[in-house]
């Protein structure tokens, strides 16, 4: 959530930022701004009116001291009257912020300067790209076949037992999922990040405080009795860690990590580019956090896309990481830089991660705050990234490494398999 002050302040200049999103934020930058005038008037209307009345009160004790009990009664008679506008006017100030909260939930994060203008994601920018792509042999095949070949992802037996886009792993299919893991875990842990276990389900708080809800609420599957959202990401427990927290600057940075199950509703999803695991409803993901400092969050940004390069590297899958266009930013993110295997047997680029930096937006909702040297408490910023989305790795992993004689397994999984090829 943007901050109102800086709203107030920097009026023009948040209508400009947002527009790089093809947000005409105008009437919404005025409404927020007037909301906020009328909360403090408000405000201020309403601590005089208690000031008034608590010196009433002391006035009223002296007369009762006193023996004016006559005079101490019409003072009486006025401060019923203060408490009764004082009520009025709490209800009306808090009234007016939940207003103004609503609204301020429906403004996107700024996006930073160098993220490039444009509307769809052929105007991302591509900033770096590396590997081969492989030949592959004559009858090479999308991994949606190989899978029913080898017997190692059954997607009609999910569709019976949940619904399309709940595959269900077999064999050294499930064991080249937990191999994929364990290797994201360990790599993340060996860069300095914690690893944590947490909630696969979130209470409300917490999909707003990371800015999920209201913007996705569509796409989160929702515990209606329990008032429960099933996670999309680890992003939002792992970052909700972290709520109503204040930190001392010396324990930033924060680098956690977390494997979880995500559950994405996807409605409208349709067609060969959602086949398989290409979009799925239930899918597995390793997941880094990062809590900085304001001043070096960017660099921290920039250190987190090399870690995903390494492990690509690893896995010697060609990649390219694109920078995404204003208008194809999330609601939430600053700047983001999504990964992209290729896949040689669908011909096309699959994204696989996305790392952003979110500056102060969610920690603004989140009220995560830094004690900072000066003892001022300061939001801290926060960052998130895929290390990694399986679905698509594997997709890669079983298409690019395809053989006559089988599916060979990546040099650096073959520990975690205990196996080599899958035939």
């Amino acid at each position: 959530m943007l901050q109102i002050a800086f709203i107030r302040e920097n009026q023009e200049k948040v209508i400009k930022a947002l527009a790089k999103r093809n947000i005409d934020a105008k009437s919404v930058v005025e409404e927020v701004v007037q909301l906020d005038e009328n909360r403090r008037a408000a405000q201020v209307e309403l601590d005089n009116t208690l000031s008034e009345s608590n010196k009433l009160s002391k006035d009223i004790g002296e007369l009762m001291k006193a023996g004016e009990k006559a005079k101490a009664a019409i003072l009486k008679e006025k401060t019923v009257s203060l408490k009764e506008k004082s009520k009025e006017l709490s209800e009306k100030a808090e009234a007016l912020a939940v207003e103004l909260t609503n609204k301020l939930y429906t403004l996107p994060n700024l996006p930073a300067d160098i993220v490039p203008e444009g509307k769809t994601p052929d105007d991302n920018l591509n900033v770096f790209q590396e590997g081969d792509i492989p030949a592959l042999h004559e009858g090479a095949q999308p991994h949606w076949e190989l899978v029913k070949k080898y017997d190692i992802i059954d997607f009609e037996l999910g569709v019976k037992i949940t619904g399309a886009g709940f595959p269900v792993y077999k064999g050294k299919g499930a064991k080249l999922q937990r191999a994929l893991i364990n290797y994201f875990l360990d790599k993340n842990t060996a860069a300095g990040y914690n690893e944590v276990q947490v909630p696969h389900l979130v209470n409300e708080a917490s999909g707003y405080g990371t800015g999920q809800l209201p913007d996705k609420e569509g796409q989160m599957y929702h515990a209606g009795i329990d008032d429960l959202y099933l996670i999309p990401t680890a992003e939002v427990p792992v970052t909700n860690l972290f709520r109503d927290v204040i930190l001392n600057e010396s324990e930033l940075p924060v680098l956690q990590t977390a494997y979880t199950p995500c559950f994405r509703r996807e409605a409208g999803s349709y067609g060969t580019h959602v086949r398989g695991l290409n979009r799925l409803h239930q899918f597995d993901k390793v997941e880094i956090v990062r809590i900085e400092h304001p001043d070096n969050s960017y660099a921290a940004l920039d250190g987190m896309v090399e870690h995903v390069k390494g492990i690509l590297k690893e896995l010697k899958l060609p990649y390219r990481v694109l920078r995404l266009c204003g208008g194809d930013m999330g609601f939430t993110s600053a700047l983001t830089y999504d990964f992209e295997v290729f896949s040689t047997a669908q011909d096309r680029w699959l994204e696989i991660s996305s790392v952003s930096n979110f500056e102060t937006f969610q920690a603004n909702r989140l009220k995560l705050r830094f004690k900072d040297k000066d003892g001022k408490n300061q939001l801290a910023h926060t960052l998130n990234g895929s290390s990694l989305a399986l679905p698509r790795v594997l997709a890669g992993i079983i298409e690019n490494y395809q053989t006559p004689e089988g599916i060979v397994i990546p040099e650096v999984l073959r520990p975690y398999c205990g196996f080599d090829i899958i035939n």
